[in-house]
């Protein structure tokens, strides 16, 4: 387990290294100068003698190889750099001042759809075919089919324009998490309780599934420890990639929103060409992904005793 996990880590950087090259060449290939979104569109006026004091006080200057060993060694530092939108901040103080509402949301997310998913496709597949199956499939169905901004945006409408019940964007009072919390599950419970119901279903046709119910065993005990243990498997395999979309979900209903967390800083900043910035979520998305992963293999072995980690 230790080698692999050694194993693992190397590759990873490796990886985080190689996308953060690309993510560099590209921001630099796109239009748009960070000094001009620096000064803003108020018609500030300002020498060329100025626009290369700044542009040298910010490494803007410098060749971009330059600028690239100066941003990873920052990165291996733990700083990522300082913002070009907010001078003099680092990018880490910037990511620690908004990553806790990122986590929240996303904690909260996974921990419903998990609430929710696992009993609920494990009725469907013990229910087959039975109104409760066919409502979970639809859901299932339309969970994964409609977009999440499309969603929000049907929320907001019903929720704060028609109904009147909860905020439609910030966070003034716990109320303005429901809408967020319910975009972000949403696509993990449909998701999810496809993959319990038919991994169940599968389980509930093998062999040992009638042995232990020749045996005399309980359905109970059939439907939740023989065959749900076993059904789990799948689950293991994907949960790692779930919570890394999760990230990429928080882009979106940040957004959507107005909330001041990870996914909306980071759209800022890319419209912004704050370079550090993006950078930094490039490289924290490639980190969220590699221990996704990770943790995926780690409970698949868990759940599955044949399987062994080397």
């Amino acid at each position: 387990m230790a080698r692999y996990i050694t194993v693992r880590l190397v590759q990873g950087l490796i990886v985080i290294l190689l996308i953060s090259v690309v993510t560099f060449i590209i921001m630099r290939l796109l239009p748009g100068d960070p000094v001009f979104l620096l000064l803003g569109e108020g018609g500030i006026r300002i020498t060329d003698e100025q626009i290369r004091d700044i542009r040298a006080r910010w490494g803007l200057d410098d060749p971009w190889h330059v600028q690239y060993l100066t941003w990873v060694k920052n990165m291996f530092t733990g700083n990522f750099g300082k913002s070009l939108i907010r001078p003099g901040v680092p990018v880490r103080d910037m990511i620690l001042e908004v990553i806790p509402v990122t986590f929240k949301i996303n904690v909260a997310a996974l921990i419903i759809a998990l609430m929710v998913a696992l009993p609920g496709g494990i009725l469907a597949a013990v229910k087959r075919n039975s109104v409760f199956d066919y409502g979970a499939t639809i859901f299932s169905t339309l969970g994964v089919a409609l977009p999440n901004f499309w969603i929000g945006l049907m929320l907001i409408v019903l929720f704060s324009l028609v109904l009147k019940w909860l905020p439609p964007f910030g966070l003034r009072s716990w109320q303005g998490y429901i809408m967020p919390i319910i975009v972000m599950s949403t696509l993990q419970m449909a998701v999810i309780m496809r993959v319990v119901r038919g991994s169940l279903i599968e389980e509930l046709g093998e062999d040992y599934v009638r042995t232990a119910r020749a045996k005399g065993l309980s359905e109970r005990m059939v439907n939740f420890v023989h065959a749900g243990r076993n059904a789990l498997i799948p689950i293991a395999t994907m949960l790692g990639p779930q919570i890394t979309g999760l990230l990429g979900g928080a882009v979106i209903t940040e957004t959507i929103w107005s909330w001041p967390g990870l996914g909306r800083m980071f759209i800022e900043a890319n419209f912004k060409r704050d370079y550090p910035v993006v950078l930094a979520g490039f490289v924290i998305g490639a980190i969220a992904v590699i221990l996704g992963n990770m943790v995926s293999d780690v409970l698949y072995a868990a759940f599955d005793p044949r399987i062994r980690l080397h």
